[in-house]
């Protein structure tokens, strides 16, 4: 599958497959697929991000010890996508404009979160006003629905920490209305693929920044315009 942009799965039946009794989320291990619910996965991933920072977490003594290692390590041979989730989508949300921040409400309210759980981050792709170059065609960052956190230089250290962040956010995207997560040559979309990350192809797959290696990206539902069906 061709990814080329945000917006690039807006046509796709909301339904993705999943089957309802399969559990919301899970973990791959070294050893086995671990099944959390979603309250689970909300503590697991806030206690990792917490747990960097020297902060008191969530309780977590119920959840298998190899799903929380699994989460604050990443896997043994790189630190590719551990946590997958479904999530439905509102279908009622009403569509929003940019506040002074140039981010939409929702976009503000996915800021506000994460900086809190994981303290002050670099974070780019909007700015007061709007931006109106730098992304690709019709990306959402024009729609100030898209936030940019950087892990920069690219390396293992910092791609584990940008995992910890983008699984946090699958974790929540219900609460937080998020639409995609991309990062590290992998998206996930609270659309379609079951919650399941699936491979991200750049237009230029030697650009570390098309690629996502060095920024995890995260959208938010744009919502429907009054009166429109």
């Amino acid at each position: 599958m061709v990814v080329l942009g945000p917006r690039v799965f807006n046509d796709l039946q909301d339904w993705d497959g999943s089957l309802p009794w399969n559990p919301e989320c899970t973990v791959k291990t070294s050893d086995d697929k671990i099944g959390l619910s979603r309250d689970e996965a909300k503590h697991a991933t806030t206690a990792v991000a917490l747990s960097a920072r020297g902060l008191e977490t969530p309780e977590t003594s119920e959840i298998d010890h190899a799903v929380m290692q699994r989460l604050a390590d990443g896997p043994a041979a790189d630190a590719g996508p551990s946590l997958s989730c479904r999530a439905s989508t509102a279908d009622d949300l009403p569509q929003q404009e940019p506040t002074d921040t140039g981010l939409t409400p929702r976009a503000e309210q996915v800021r506000d979160q994460m900086t809190e759980v994981f303290g002050d981050l670099p974070i780019g792709g909007f700015a007061p006003g709007g931006v109106d170059h730098g992304h690709q065609e019709n990306s959402t960052h024009y729609d100030g629905r898209a936030i940019d956190i950087f892990f920069r230089p690219v390396s293992e250290e910092n791609r584990r920490t940008g995992w910890q962040l983008a699984h946090w956010l699958i974790a929540h995207a219900e609460d937080l209305n998020v639409q995609y997560v991309i990062f590290d040559d992998q998206v996930w979309s609270a659309r379609s693929f079951g919650g399941q990350w699936h491979d991200y192809k750049a237009a230029d797959p030697d650009n570390e920044i098309l690629r996502h290696l060095d920024h995890v990206h995260v959208d938010v539902l744009e919502g429907e315009t009054p009166g429109r069906s």
